[in-house]
């Protein structure tokens, strides 16, 4: 499926460390009465992903929460340890970006962002975007059209288009 605003997202658990022991959370139960924006990224201590994409997400939380969104989440194919750390490491944790793992990579192959770069080691990675959904159904997709960028995808265009 290639997603695209109108469509219900997928419906597939993610993966969060807690308290030390890996739990599975339904998608259902984030989305379900609820305005999320998710940002998938390719994967967590990568060079954009760390320097640009989850800075970004962290410098509007505040206004993004302030205009109805009720839950932010990062999403990577990365393990749930790994997303747990980099969560705590970029401090976009503490700023209230749930850090999540989509560890079999079945949300990001059930919207179409599943992407393969071997020459790095990234096999079932996600490719880079963001998108706002309002119960489940997405009102704001931004798939990211060049690598090594997140302006399309970027915390600042979401609000943006939030407010517009």
């Amino acid at each position: 499926m290639t997603l695209s605003t109108g469509m219900q997202l997928p419906s597939v658990n993610f993966a969060k460390l807690v308290d030390g022991a890996v739990v599975q959370i339904p998608n259902g139960e984030l989305l379900s009465d609820r305005n999320v924006v998710i940002f998938g990224l390719p994967g967590a201590y990568t060079g954009t992903c760390s320097s640009s994409h989850v800075p970004s997400f962290m410098r509007v939380v505040d206004e993004l929460k302030a205009n109805g969104v009720d839950e932010i989440i990062c999403l990577a194919t990365n393990d749930p340890w790994v997303m747990d750390a980099w969560g705590k490491a970029t401090g976009g944790e503490a700023t209230g970006i749930n850090f999540l793992s989509d560890p079999e990579s079945k949300f990001t192959a059930g919207i179409g962002m599943t992407m393969d770069a071997p020459a790095v080691g990234f096999h079932a990675r996600s490719k880079r975007y963001a998108l706002y959904a309002e119960n489940g159904i997405v009102k704001i997709y931004n798939p990211e059209v060049e690598r090594g960028v997140c302006d399309i995808s970027g915390g600042e265009t979401m609000l943006a288009e939030i407010i517009a």
